[in-house]
């Protein structure tokens, strides 16, 4: 989505501070983190190091972005004098608003952190207010870049097709050390967290406050539960020839809804596949997805829902239902991950490794995988049942496929075979990898395994006792495991 620019040009400039000069509570974050290997989930990539600044924003509580910390196996804190540095952990975290929530370890330190005075979160700002972004250099300096808002945006930041409000800042951001991610602050409370940079058209992004509000309330009251979801993903209504098969007037915006998610919060309320979305709680939404909001202008309609409400609330729907129009009541829930999760941040792959065979879970990161062009480079078959998942999830909790097959004495023939949706093993259906490895439990009595597939190959046969000599010779040249059926 693009930014919607608004206000003219604001004079811009950078301000170097050192750490004794500014009393804001910022904090240097060091991130060691390793990724799964998709092709070989059960071997991790090498480890990567990001820097950032975080800052305090209550007892113990450090903020940043969810990226910071996203499958981290080693997080450090340090004080922007370089004096002390002090483990931590990760408290919370949403990956799909970018947020998480940080403390330190160890008592002494805690006790550091107690002497400093925790920030307010900024109250919601208007477009043309000027605001500071703050980068600490590796001596301690402080530089605060000044910009002015330009513009708001409900965008997705990190996990693909999760939208949350933020702000466009006109702001000609300097190249320093653990700048990854950066506080932004309007009269020394916080805005938002720096979720990307354009040194072309020098504009920054930064998380709206009223989404790190209901983060931290959230964080602060329990055990965390996220933002809302209505479940549904949509198409727009641009098309004349679909409008008016969907028998929408000129005067009627709307989104078609494509698919609803099982369990969701719109399933449960009986909204359908098919449904067209005319307007959220008296808003309305036009054919390209957007309502008109009262400080910004035109935002995209899932701020009515993940930005504006938690979980639990209630929304009204105006639904257009085959030419008649009717209303729903949603009560709102965290989005069910459906049969094809859309990410892995924080789990590990399942998986399992059969005489050669190799299974695996379908994801949105496996298909991310085939590069920028993966809706056409992706197979064919995976690519089907991501576009269109209401057509397998019946008996599913997962999407298991044959990702590859390594040569071995079990799987002669069969070299050649991937990307095949599984659908039985020895008579079972397969929900999933743990029903999988229970199912290959029992081959029938000549020992042979029947593996049924979704596609123009229906079969396959391996012999339980060839397969299991296979499956040793990798223990034995130093697979770690065969199998993993624990997210």
């Amino acid at each position: 989505m693009k930014p919607i620019i608004i206000s003219l040009l604001f004079a811009l400039c950078s301000i170097a501070t050192t750490a004794a000069q500014n009393n804001l509570p910022l904090l240097r974050i060091s991130s060691t983190s390793q990724k799964y290997n998709i092709s070989q989930p059960w071997e991790k990539k090498a480890a990567v190091t990001i820097r950032g600044i975080g800052i305090l924003v209550g007892k113990n509580q450090i903020i940043t972005t969810a990226q910071m910390a996203a499958d981290a196996t080693f997080i450090e804190i340090e004080t922007t004098d370089s004096k002390t540095s002090m483990p931590a952990k990760t408290i919370a975290i949403d990956y799909k608003a970018n947020l998480a929530l940080i403390s330190v370890t160890e008592t002494p330190h805690q006790e550091l952190l107690a002497k400093m005075t925790p920030v307010e979160i900024a109250a919601n700002p208007k477009l043309d207010d000027n605001v500071q972004a703050y980068q600490v250099e590796d001596n301690g300096k402080i530089l605060v870049t000044n910009g002015s808002i330009r513009g708001a945006d409900v965008t997705a930041s990190f996990v693909e097709g999760q939208y949350f409000l933020a702000f466009q800042i006109k702001a000609s951001m300097q190249g320093a050390a653990n700048s990854f991610t950066i506080p932004v602050m309007k009269d020394d409370k916080l805005l938002g967290l720096l979720t990307g940079y354009s040194a072309e058209e020098q504009l920054l992004d930064a998380t709206a406050p009223e989404i790190i509000r209901a983060f931290l309330n959230d964080a602060n009251n329990g055990e965390y539960i996220g933002f809302p979801s209505l479940g549904i993903d949509i198409s727009r209504t641009i098309d004349p020839h679909f409008r008016s098969w969907l028998k929408l007037t000129d005067s009627h915006g709307g989104l078609f809804i494509k698919h609803v998610t099982r369990n969701g919060a719109a399933h449960k309320a009986g909204i359908q596949q098919g449904d067209v979305l005319l307007a959220i709680d008296g808003n309305e939404i036009d054919r390209k997805g957007y309502y008109k909001s009262k400080n910004y202008g035109p935002l995209y309609w899932m701020h009515l829902i993940a930005g504006s409400k938690k979980t639990g609330e209630k929304v009204t729907l105006n639904i257009l239902r085959k030419g008649e129009n009717i209303t729903k009541e949603v009560t709102l829930t965290k989005r069910p991950e459906g049969i094809i999760p859309s990410h892995m941040f924080g789990k590990a792959p399942r998986y399992l490794i059969k005489g050669g065979l190799i299974f695996q879970e379908l994801t949105y990161s496996y298909l991310k995988a085939y590069g920028d062009k993966w809706k056409t480079r992706a197979p064919i078959s995976l690519l089907d049942a991501f576009n269109h998942p209401e057509d397998y999830e019946k008996d599913r909790q997962r999407l298991v496929f044959l990702s590859r097959t390594i040569p071995t004495e079990a799987t002669l023939g069969y070299e050649k075979i991937s990307s095949a949706i599984v659908t039985k093993v020895n008579g079972k259906k397969i929900a999933d990898i743990p029903s999988l490895v229970e199912a290959f439990k029992t081959p029938d009595k000549n020992g042979i395994h029947t593996i049924e597939l979704d596609g123009k190959l229906k079969k396959l046969y391996l012999d339980a006792a060839t397969a299991s000599t296979a499956d040793a010779n990798f223990l034995k040249r130093g697979l770690p495991s065969l199998s993993r059926t624990k997210e």
